[in-house]
């Protein structure tokens, strides 16, 4: 069992949704929190003196920078890096334009991997634990959110060579593919409005509290793969075994 009392965790997108929960549920736990996001006051609303805090825009390698130097400094360590902010891209593929691909893969897949790197000396010290939350998009391809899929495919395979590259230096990587969770997601996302069925789908969908415990109880199970809700690993195991068949529901869904 991986305690977390006074753990220094870093959470990104921490302002709202998942990012907002899991540092809610973090710091009942006696966790010490680093919470970065782009908006100022919602943070600023989070914080206390035993809370620190940066906002900035993580597409910047600048911020990236500033926030484990800040974290060090407030701290002198880090267990903990959570690598949860981004958002999504309702185009289709075959519309996407260029720019806003690029913004997204800067966000959802460059933002975590640069943190990464520069959080690595400090993990490797604490044996600590790097968590990337992907998506369920990032094993199974949504055709209404294509980029966003690849960008969370993307970073998935990042998680998988992360692990094996770290695994002998004791530090674990954790990724969580959630499914679909009630946040803000949809209001934050760019492009087209999402098609109806997928707005309709909210109300099935688990809430950001559920997901944020699942992903703190998976860290402190040791586990290495968080799926939230377990429902979707069957979803998975049905991709794996009949892709074809996942792909035309998805097709016509």
């Amino acid at each position: 069992m991986y305690s977390l009392d006074r753990k220094v965790v870093i959470i990104t997108g921490a302002s709202e949704g998942i990012g907002a929960q899991i540092a809610s549920l973090a710091r009942a736990r006696g966790c010490r929190l680093f919470l970065t996001a782009r908006n100022a006051s919602k943070l600023s609303a989070m914080a206390d003196p035993d809370v620190g805090f940066l906002a900035g825009d993580l597409t910047s390698a600048a911020v990236r920078a500033r926030i484990i130097e800040a974290a060090m400094d407030r701290f002198g360590r880090i267990d903990i890096l959570i690598n949860n902010a981004g958002r999504g891209l309702y185009y289709s593929a075959s519309t996407t334009p260029l720019e806003e691909a690029r913004a997204l893969f800067e966000l959802n897949f460059f933002a975590p991997f640069h943190l990464a790197q520069l959080a690595l000396p400090a993990l490797r010290e604490s044996r600590g634990v790097l968590v990337n939350v992907t998506s369920i998009a990032g094993q199974i391809s949504l055709p209404w959110l294509p980029v966003y899929s690849a960008t969370k495919f993307a970073l998935a395979s990042l998680s998988t060579s992360q692990r094996a590259e770290l695994r002998r230096e004791g530090v674990r990587v954790v990724t969580v593919f959630p499914g679909y969770v009630n946040t803000g997601f949809q209001d934050n996302a760019t492009g087209p409005r999402p098609p109806g069925f997928v707005v309709k789908g909210k109300r099935f969908a688990i809430s950001a509290r559920g997901c944020a415990e699942a992903i703190l109880k998976g860290i402190e199970h040791g586990k290495e793969t968080i799926v939230t809700p377990r429902a979707g690993w069957a979803l998975l195991l049905l991709n794996r075994l009949f892709p074809a068949l996942v792909e035309s529901r998805m097709e016509t869904a």
